[in-house]
């Protein structure tokens, strides 16, 4: 585990300024008849006309059976981590989760966005709002003093409280000096247990969940489904602990 100083974390800002623009205008691309291919190709051009690198291309996590061949991942209902960019065009109701990271000055940024398709059901709008509140939940409990298991507490309580479940199986991380760095960051945990968090840790906070799965099952490709085909929603945010509360660093 490594510490950021007030230099890198300025850094990190800066970028994550840059990643939160991006994201925002490529989840305005998730309509019918769209694909994830554009959407990665957008991310890709986006991040290049800023003289940025795109993180994830060419990443080679231990595990996977390959680098990455894309920006950014885009999964699709069931799936719900680390889908490929694909033809296969978006239909009214789909879920679809759009993570992607740059580089900038060095140091890493990794942020995640989830967007329904079209109309969804009231019961989809439930899931993602959940989620994205399930996160703000996490980012607050993001402070010195507390520890990573409050994040998870607060994480996995709220999602609870309204319905759905934590898939427990995947979880956030440390990021800057590389795109996964220790501590992991769990969805779940409770009070006052695990690592410490103090001034200069940054993490990447990534909430996920679904309608029934609590458990996340690897496919061939390297993405991660649900075990019973259900729904999920992914929402992240890269956070720094400082000595003024949590600074999302990737948002604009």
């Amino acid at each position: 585990m490594t510490l950021k100083s007030p230099e890198e974390i300025k850094h990190m800002r800066e970028g994550g300024k840059v990643l939160a623009r991006i994201l925002r205008a490529s989840g305005a691309l998730a309509v019918p008849g769209a694909t994830g291919h554009e959407i990665d190709k957008f991310i890709e051009s986006e991040m290049r006309k800023a003289k940025v690198r795109p993180a994830f291309l060419g990443y080679h996590p231990e595990g996977a059976r390959a680098p990455y061949p894309a920006a950014s991942c885009i999964s699709v209902n069931e799936v719900i981590v680390h889908g490929l960019p694909s033809d296969e065009p978006f239909r009214e109701g789909d879920v679809v989760k759009i993570d992607t990271g740059l580089i900038y000055k060095n140091l890493y940024l990794d942020s995640a966005i989830t967007v329904g398709v079209g109309r969804v059901s009231k019961s989809v709008r439930k899931l993602i709002q959940t989620t994205r509140a399930a996160l703000d939940a996490g980012i607050a409990k993001a402070r010195i003093g507390n520890t990573i298991g409050d994040i998870g507490f607060a994480i996995s309580g709220y999602v609870a409280k309204h319905g759905f479940v934590i898939v427990q199986n995947l979880t956030g991380h440390g990021v800057g000096h590389d795109l996964h760095e220790e501590p992991t960051v769990y969805n779940f945990g409770r009070v006052g247990y695990g690592l410490p968090l103090q001034e200069g840790l940054v993490i990447a906070i990534e909430p996920m969940a679904s309608v029934s799965s609590a458990e996340a099952v690897a496919r061939r490709d390297d993405s991660f489904v649900t075990h019973d085909g259900s729904l999920s929603v992914q929402w992240e945010h890269t956070v720094a602990i400082t000595k003024d509360g949590p600074l999302i660093l990737t948002q604009e």
